[in-house]
Parts: C-alpha cells; structure tokens; sequence
C-alpha cells in the first residue's frame, strides 16, 4: 500500500494520538528505539493538546497513513525570526528504521520553508538519549550549545539538548 504524507485533520487525532503514546511510552515503545519509556512515565499527549495544534494556524501535525492506518506524525510550528520548530515526531515502534522518520522529517522541514518561509528549523532532544541526537546529526542538524529544561519538573532533572539545521 503507498504511504500518504498529510497534514491531520480533527477526526484523524483519535487514530494518531495511540500511535504517539505507543512510541513514546510504556511497553510497546520498548519495541522501538526512539522511546522515552525508561526516562519518563504517564501519557506523551492528550487529544486537546493535538486538537489545539491542528486548530493553531502557526501549526500543522503532518500524518503518515498507509491505507486507513495512522503510521506517525511530526508537529512543525511557526516560532517567528525565520525559525521553525520540529517535535512529537514519532512512528508506530515495529515500522520504526524503514525510512519512514526520514520521509516525515523531509516533509516537516519543505513545509517550514514552502508553506511557513522559514530559513531554519530547530528541535529539541532530552540529553540522555544521545543515539537519537545522533540519528538527527546523521539528518543535518546540529548541537547549538544551547540546553533547556525539560518542560515536566522531574526529580531527578532532565534537560533537552538544542539541535537546528538551516533549510535551503
């Protein structure tokens, strides 16, 4: 069946958001490499967080289908200063290393320059997890230096590492 790259609609999110959490959380990320699980417990998003990115004109939620199944999703956002923001990229955990991150970075960072005019595009990774820092490396971005905190007060800390490519 081919894959068809879009962007989300509402009716669309509750068929996206067990596809995030599965990727992100739990056991079933396990069986992926991208996950979050041993880092962080309790849902990655909820339906009104994904509605108001679908909702926000500075947002789209581009979606990776394959006939009716939702396969992943990367959110892109308009952050001003020529700047997109990339995040919530994720892939069902057992169709994870087929090419289909690539295919939904590719399409997140056309629609930063096509469709918001942006010049470059930023993301942000949690310090521990260094084989993804790696994947994104491997796809053009670069360290900035830069290091926030991770946006859930946790005990111990966690801090995201700043990683952007410019987009030509």
């Amino acid at each position: 069946m081919p894959l068809t790259l879009r962007p989300a609609t509402l009716a669309e999110l509750p068929a996206l958001h067990p596809v995030i959490e599965r990727a992100y959380r739990g056991e079933t990320a396990r069986q992926g490499w991208t996950h979050e699980a041993d880092l962080i417990e309790g849902p990655r998003t909820s339906l009104e967080t994904l509605a108001g990115i679908v909702a926000d004109p500075l947002q789209v939620l581009l979606s990776a289908w394959e006939g009716g199944v939702a396969l992943g999703c990367v959110n892109v956002a308009k952050r001003g200063g020529g700047t997109a923001y990339l995040g919530l990229l994720c892939i069902e955990p057992l169709r994870q290393a087929s090419g289909l991150g690539r295919q939904l970075i590719t399409a997140a960072e056309a629609y930063a320059r096509n469709v918001f005019g942006c010049t470059r595009i930023e993301m942000t990774v949690i310090e521990e997890r260094r084989k993804l820092i790696e994947y994104y490396v491997r796809r053009g971005y670069a360290e900035t230096g830069a290091r926030r905190d991770f946006p859930i007060p946790l005990d111990p800390p966690l801090f995201m590492t700043v990683l952007a490519k410019p987009l030509v």
